[in-house]
């Protein structure tokens, strides 16, 4: 199947596409887990189509803590199966995606009466690693109290007893997802963003296909499918509630939310997984002159697209590094931006949501709607495995078609290919030797080389062909791409998920805001009163990222 282009500029050519074609399988949901099982439907011969109603990532898949971890605490509820299996895709994920994932050292101190004591840390840490089968240079080390604060000097001191420290792997969450898509998409996936599954199709009582909306354009068209697979998310219980066949398991939602603040202010030299005053443990983590601290863990009713801090969140992350870091002095005001996510878990009855288990279920109901929900980022590659597997299975019994096997383990999404992650370093300085040919610095050709990986080259290329204008080379060749090759819709996708400035660089995002919205304007032919809506929609997203919303 030929590639098609990943942007909105064809849209209406796509729609037509989705409308003709009779697809093997159709993905509800574009977060990690939906552009997971494309790219491993699309990999393995299947003619595939997704529809996600929002922007890709805009969901859980944008708004984690953005680690790719191994899930430490998760030992403690002796979830050993799924430590193992989410530990060894850390590596996976990793080798797959470089320039989307990066080896953090994360350290984990130890004080008298806290979560994990010094003799259960290094037994924990040391059984973690053989589960997860660290590589070598990656195990864990025991550290003295010295040690400890010498790592991180904010730390409290008053009864530390030392630390353990390990790695995990940090990534941009949105970027990741949007190169797997990228992949699927380039291997022959039909794939939409802003476009609602409204209603199942079936043909004697099994699902064959769906009625959509275009939410741009308000346009109502039919996809026909062999198999429909829901990965909607926190959505997952809405699109199946559109199905006649009912299945009692439920999911129940649970809100974390994210601080941002500035390094001037938290001077934080290296990530930390610390207690918490109520016995619950949190992440802070250096990211790009920020120190980023979460996550809170409470039930959640609200709106799944929209999900807020709260005074009360915020209180409560304040409260947890006043605890661990007596001697910063960080006040409501120093808290530049937020993210809340919400995250579709299983329910089980009595208990409380950091006790909820983050595996995955996959339920198949009577009309043949599959359904995946739970799980974590970091097992998207094997949830997706799991489930094309079974979409495979069916498919060959039904229609008796044939497909291949997994091949996404070694597989390097979109902008990954750089010969393994060991060459990537490499890459990185080959491509700041490359940005000064065309005028950059070193130092910005790193940069793009490390958010775009391979893809920094098209990057490169734009910026060449920048003939002047309200926008600088570089934000013109970042907008240019993401317009072009990377799907946005909106001036919102830009500035969150393609490149996290609403959350990491505000400063950035309020100085470009309006020169990119007349751009995607002029590029995209809106009228008058889209572009008002969409300024409006970004300014809005800035307001609440800095402030609580306060429920009544």
């Amino acid at each position: 199947m030929a590639t098609r282009a990943f942007t909105n500029i064809n849209r209406k050519e796509r729609i037509n596409e989705l409308k003709k074609e009779e697809f093997d399988l159709l993905i509800i949901g574009g977060g990690i887990t939906g552009a997971g099982i494309a790219l491993d439907a699309t990999t393995r011969g299947m003619k595939v189509a997704l529809v996600e109603m929002q922007d890709f990532a805009a969901g859980t898949s944008s708004r984690s803590t953005k680690l790719v971890h191994g899930g430490l605490r998760y030992l403690k509820q002796f979830e050993v199966k799924m430590v193992a299996e989410v530990g060894k895709e850390r590596a996976i994920v990793y080798e797959n995606g470089p320039h989307v994932t990066t080896p953090e050292w994360m350290l984990l101190p130890i004080h008298k009466g806290g979560t994990f004591g010094r003799f259960s840390t290094s037994i924990g840490l040391r059984v973690y690693d053989f589960l997860a089968g660290v590589k070598r240079s990656e195990r864990r080390k025991m550290l003295s109290s010295t040690e400890t604060l010498k790592k991180e000097p904010l730390l409290k001191k008053h009864d530390l007893k030392g630390g353990g420290y390990y790695v995990e792997y940090r990534t941009d969450d949105a970027r990741l997802t949007i190169e797997v898509m990228k992949e699927a998409v380039k291997r022959g996936a039909n794939v939409i963003n802003y476009t609602k599954a409204e209603e199942f199709l079936y043909d004697d009582k099994i699902i064959k296909g769906i009625k959509a909306t275009d939410l741009l354009s308000g346009e109502k068209f039919t996809i026909s499918a062999a198999k429909v697979v829901n990965a909607a998310g926190p959505w997952v219980d809405q699109v199946r509630g559109k199905d006649y066949s009912k299945n009692n398991k439920q999911l129940r939602l649970t809100k974390g939310v994210h601080l941002v603040i500035d390094q001037s202010v938290f001077p934080l030299k290296q990530a930390v997984y610390f207690d918490t005053p109520d016995g619950r443990m949190v992440f802070a983590i250096p990211r790009d002159g920020k120190a980023y601290v979460g996550t809170t863990d409470t039930f959640f009713d609200g709106d799944k697209a929209h999900p807020k801090m709260t005074s009360e969140d915020r209180e409560y992350i304040l409260k947890a590094i006043h605890f661990m870091f007596p001697d910063v002095n960080v006040a409501e005001g120093d808290v530049e931006s937020s993210w809340a996510g919400v995250r579709p878990l299983i329910y089980e009855e009595g208990k409380d949501p950091s006790e909820i288990s983050r595996k995955d279920e996959i339920w198949e109901a009577d009309s043949g709607l599959i359904t995946i929900a739970g799980g974590k980022l970091t097992g998207y590659r094997k949830m997706a495995e799991t489930v094309v597997d079974l979409v495979s299975k069916r498919i060959t019994e039904s229609k008796g078609k044939s497909f291949k096997t997994c091949e996404t383990k070694h597989l390097p999404i979109s902008g990954g290919d750089v010969g393994g992650s060991m060459k990537f370093q490499q890459f990185v300085e080959k491509m700041a030797k490359a940005a000064v040919n065309i005028g950059l610095s070193p130092e910005e050709g790193k940069q793009l080389a490390s958010r775009y990986g391979t893809n920094v080259e098209k990057i490169f290329s734009y910026v060449q062909n920048y003939e002047g204008g309200d926008l600088t080379p570089i934000v013109f060749a970042e907008l240019k791409y993401a317009i072009e090759e990377e799907m946005i819709a909106k001036p919102v996708d830009f500035f969150i998920r393609r490149t996290g400035a609403v959350f990491f660089d505000r400063e950035w995002a309020e100085k470009w805001k309006n020169p990119v919205v007349e751009f995607m304007a002029n590029e995209l032919g809106w009228k008058a009163e889209e572009k008002l809506l969409y300024k409006k929609e970004l300014e809005q997203e800035l307001i609440d990222a800095a402030k609580p919303i306060d429920l009544a």
